[in-house]
């Protein structure tokens, strides 16, 4: 077997130029025009975030773009480089250097963002906004799915690039290339199968003809239905939204909420913020959001009761009862552009804010023996007409409470930085009464404290000669 036989098909049939990447023209369109305008000197943003399935060409067209522009690519899988100090050390050093290899400059790009853990891999998204903020040369980030909420800082300082998932068409007529240039018998009925089993990933298609190829020699409808059988594949929350609504029956819109790792919470969230986009219909509508609220009713009881055999029914409701409620043909399989939750995205900007409201009602209750919910819902309100209206009564409160300053800001945007100063100034004068006034009934008693002190401390020592001499003794 030759050499070049052993080189990995998905590495051999890599795209070599820009125009050898499958489909994906507007990706490829918008990605060039900000690589061109790195090279004029004018980016708008110092980095891209290309985003999509995966297998769909993402890594492939930048290293296609740096081959054909003559530029070298500093490659980092993200999910390998997860502290702070590597990226730092390697990527950062690396943006302020001039490229080795070719005189026009390189691509920095980090791979597989997603995989960054937001607590185990703590400061590795901070290091790598810190990068795009000081690199010299164009920075690329290929994610899956870049809505995770751990990376709302790095999408606001990208340039988002959408890649669509391949057509099971484009993935054949690759596949038909490879088995022609590898004198490869390949029976048309296999090749649908492994496009169709693909659902999109090309790269996945590439290694199933490989393997088949390599084993047996040739590629059958038998062979591959016996060999590779069927993919069950992780989905994107896009797409997972998209096939439970464009379901033709209830067993595919379940399989579709199986194959996400999103909560039964924040499956429903999803599907009722893009409801109204797909089932444009009123009655489709209408049906729709019905079965919609069942699943949430179901979703409450199972957390007021327990019960968690409840949630097959929610489940079901959200999922099946939804796809089956849209009928009209006209709009059920048409394509629509999909949203992000808006509940979520808030909850996500608010989770600070929350947190700060949440400390507040603890030390409430604390103080008047009721619980965080009276607090919240009760005395907080009452709290937030005080801090806006009188300050100085205010900052005596919140002396007394111990209250923070955010705890102090959340109850007032308009006073207050105005009661933490003068909380900070009642504080001072209490200080001053204890220690610092001259005239003040505590100094004096400080005063009388004193010679009496001084008398035990003289006891104390005399005490300690005594002990020290019986002991020479």
């Amino acid at each position: 077997m030759s050499q070049e036989r052993r080189i990995p098909w998905v590495v051999k049939y890599r795209p070599s130029r820009v125009a050898d990447v499958v489909n994906q023209e507007e990706a490829k369109k918008a990605f060039l025009n900000w690589l061109d305008s790195w090279l004029r000197g004018k980016p708008e943003r110092k980095a891209a975030l290309l985003y999509g399935p995966p297998g769909s060409g993402k890594t492939s067209l930048v290293e296609a773009a740096a081959r054909e522009y003559g530029l070298e690519l500093l490659e980092m899988n993200a999910s390998d480089y997860r502290r702070a100090s590597d990226i730092e050390r390697v990527a950062l050093v690396s943006s302020r250097g001039a490229s080795l290899v070719r005189a026009r400059g390189k691509i920095i790009l980090l791979d597989e963002v997603d995989g960054i853990s937001a607590t185990a891999d703590l400061g590795a998204l901070d290091a790598i906004v810190n990068l795009i903020n000081k690199t010299s040369y164009p920075v690329v980030l290929v994610a899956n799915d870049p809505w995770d909420p751990k990376l709302r800082e790095l999408r606001e300082v990208c340039l988002l690039i959408e890649f669509k998932r391949l057509t099971k068409t484009e993935i054949k007529k690759v596949l038909q290339n490879i088995c022609r240039n590898e004198k490869l018998d390949c029976e048309d009925e296999a090749l649908n199968f492994i496009a169709e089993r693909a659902e999109g990933d090309l790269r996945s298609a590439i290694n199933d003809i490989e393997a088949l190829g390599e084993g047996f020699g040739r590629v059958t409808y038998a062979l591959a239905r016996t060999v590779l059988g069927y993919r069950n594949r992780e989905l994107n929350s896009f797409e997972v939204v998209r096939r439970i609504l464009t379901a033709k029956y209830s067993w595919q819109a379940r399989i579709a909420a199986s194959q996400t790792d999103l909560a039964p919470d924040e499956l429903i969230q999803w599907i009722n913020e893009n409801v109204p986009r797909q089932a444009v219909d009123p009655e489709d509508l209408w049906r729709a959001f019905e079965s919609l609220s069942r699943a949430d009713i179901y979703m409450a009881r199972v957390v007021k009761s327990g019960n968690w055999d409840l949630l097959a029914y929610a489940s079901d409701m959200m999922t099946a009862g939804v796809a089956l409620a849209i009928t009209n043909p006209q709009y059920k399989f048409k394509w629509v552009k999909y949203g992000f939750p808006e509940k979520i995205r808030m909850l996500s900007k608010t989770r600070e804010v929350r947190q700060v409201r949440d400390d507040l009602a603890k030390v409430i209750a604390q103080h008047l023996k009721c619980s965080t919910s009276v607090a919240k819902s009760e005395v907080i309100p009452l709290l937030r007409v005080i801090f806006d209206n009188n300050p100085e009564y205010a900052a005596r409160l919140a002396l007394g409470l111990g209250l923070s300053d955010s705890m102090i800001k959340y109850l007032s945007e308009r006073n207050g930085d105005r009661v933490v100063k003068l909380v900070e100034d009642l504080r001072a004068q209490l200080r001053e009464a204890l220690l610092g006034g001259l005239e003040s009934p505590a100094r004096k008693e400080v005063e009388k404290v004193k010679p009496a002190t001084k008398k035990a401390e003289r006891r104390r020592a005399k005490s300690s000669e005594g002990l020290k001499g019986f002991l020479k003794k």
